[in-house]
């Protein structure tokens, strides 16, 4: 087939050729241009789904026309004990221009809940073994009204080390335990409140994953299951699904549960930055001078002022879905309308697979993208974003492309710096890691007060970020770190090095061949790459 056919498949899939422009690579907190090699095929993200245009509207509506059981109203009785369990910051990425969609849905929700009588009303931001929200987020996230009246005594974060506050429903037939929020568990009524960013999540994770503790959450987020995942970011071939599965139907089993999930399309960027998820070839005059002079800038700044910077960006998404009533049937519409938004037919595997990686993950929100959350981010969620099979053939080469700094935020990661530093040192295999040490952080009493008192991810966090990147480890026959400022972070993580894209391309060809297939996902782009 010619580049001249390849290039119509689909509108956000482009075959590099020689009248075409350098590629922008979004690579830590910079932009740069690189040249791709003739014949690269460029995956760029869908356009935006066209947003509801009413959010209120739509959010009453589902709560009036729940899937499979009566609606919200009909369920309520003065001097109930409900509790509003809600995702917390770590979706979306970059986090959304206020008013967040979990505003807008509490707001009404306890706007319906007074006016039915039921004013012993909990709301729990379900973090599982995420750092918890600081109150300023925690206000920007739920609004100033909800804060007021609810925080601190009735609007505050979930605490899976408190045993006081923690109930085991039961477990499965394959002895996965599930202990959640004793609150949540002896509420009449527990309302999840979903924010569904990507197809891993809501559905049976949302109780299942979001109000479950340590040895609840070790059953599924081990190497098994996740090497069993062929792709977590695909449902239906996902052993990660198909286990939190069989956790959530015990929650659904002993519990009242009315889900609410929301999907969002695509629409990072306004108007003042939308071409960083253009197609080069149609960048406007006035496209290239705004990337010119944000070049220009950025190159000017200071790394912690730069970084300040990417952390104040906040995205423009548009609510396209929302529904309610029981788990499965509201989970399954949801991800068809996330999957509209996502999915790009894709023909034919590569042999080299680009993946520059944005200065941003669900774990760094006001943070650091430390050198585990990089690789998290490629081998783990880049590496999956696909249905079928991988993008990446077996044996392929992997390039993702970061400066790799050796940073870590202390307040929010400090077992990071342990594992980082002392395991990884000694192994990398992902049993080993879990079967010698994981239980180690997870009971080491500085990183449970740390998880507790403060602001820091669980000590047992560091190892499931290494297992979800197991998928694209194994997958992979190498793993070239492009742009790389050091060689010790890319030796640490078993990867190779190289000083540009250019180079690492040269690297990877001597692997593959110089007729390597070679793909590169533009970043920042959410896209579910569907193997044809």
């Amino acid at each position: 087939m010619s580049l001249q056919l390849r290039r119509k498949t689909h509108e956000s899939v482009v075959y590099i050729d020689r009248d075409s422009a350098p590629r922008i690579l979004a690579s830590g907190m910079d932009f740069i241009l690189e040249d791709l090699p003739v014949g690269t095929r460029v995956i760029y993200p869908n356009p935006p789904i066209k947003g509801l245009a009413n959010r209120e509207a739509a959010i009453r509506y589902a709560l009036n026309h729940p899937h499979d059981c009566d609606p919200l109203f009909a369920q309520l009785e003065p001097g109930m004990k409900v509790t509003i369990a809600v995702d917390d910051i770590s979706m979306p990425i970059p986090p959304m221009k206020t008013p967040d969609i979990r505003q807008t849905a509490l707001e009404i929700l306890v706007e319906m809940l007074h006016g039915h009588g039921v004013n012993d009303v909990h709301i729990i931001i379900a973090i599982s073994l995420h750092r918890k929200m600081r109150p300023a987020e925690m206000k920007r996230m739920s609004g100033p009204k909800i804060w007021a009246d609810f925080y601190p005594d009735r609007y505050y974060n979930f605490d899976a080390e408190d045993p006081g506050n923690l109930v085991l429903l039961g477990q499965t037939r394959h002895k996965e335990p599930l202990r959640i929020s004793r609150r949540a568990a002896e509420s009449d009524l527990l309302i999840y409140l979903n924010f569904n960013f990507v197809p891993m999540n809501g559905g049976h994770k949302s109780v299942g994953v979001g109000l479950c503790d340590y040895e609840s959450l070790r059953a599924h987020h081990n190497p098994d299951v996740i090497r069993a995942s062929h792709s977590y970011m695909d449902p239906a071939g996902s052993e990660l699904a198909r286990v939190i599965g069989r956790v959530g139907e015990i929650a659904d089993d002993h519990l009242n549960v009315f889900h609410i999930e929301t999907t969002v399309n695509n629409y990072i960027f306004g108007a003042d930055m939308g071409f960083l998820t253009k197609n080069e070839d149609d960048f406007s005059a006035f496209d290239r001078m705004k990337y010119e002079a944000m070049r220009f800038a950025m190159n000017k700044m200071p790394r912690p002022a730069k970084r300040t910077m990417y952390n104040s960006l906040k995205s423009n998404y548009e609510m396209i879905a929302c529904h309610a009533g029981r788990t499965d049937p509201v989970h399954d519409r949801i991800i068809a309308k996330s999957m509209e938004q996502y999915v790009v037919p894709i023909e034919g595997q590569c042999d080299i697979l680009i993946c520059p990686v944005p200065d941003m993950s669900p774990y760094s929100i006001n943070s650091i993208l430390n050198p585990l959350l990089v690789q998290v981010m490629a081998l783990g969620y880049h590496f999956n974003m696909y249905r079928g099979k991988p993008l990446l053939r077996k044996g392929g080469t992997l390039i993702l492309h970061h400066p790799c700094t050796d940073e870590f935020d202390h307040n929010f990661h400090p077992s990071y710096i342990e594992f980082f530093n002392r395991l990884l040192p000694e192994t990398r295999d992902a049993n080993v890691l879990r079967n010698k040490y994981e239980e180690e952080f997870a009971n080491n009493p500085s990183y449970v007060e740390m998880y507790r008192r403060g602001n820091a991810y669980h000590g047992s966090h560091p190892f499931f970020m290494w297992y979800w990147g197991e998928g694209g480890r194994q997958h992979a026959g190498h793993v070239i770190a492009a742009g790389a400022e050091n060689a010790h972070v890319p030796a640490m993580m078993g990867w190779e090095r190289a000083d540009n894209l250019t180079e690492a391309i040269a690297m990877a060809r001597s692997y593959m061949g110089s007729s390597a297939e070679i793909t590169m996902l533009h970043q920042p782009i959410i896209a579910i790459a569907d193997m044809e």
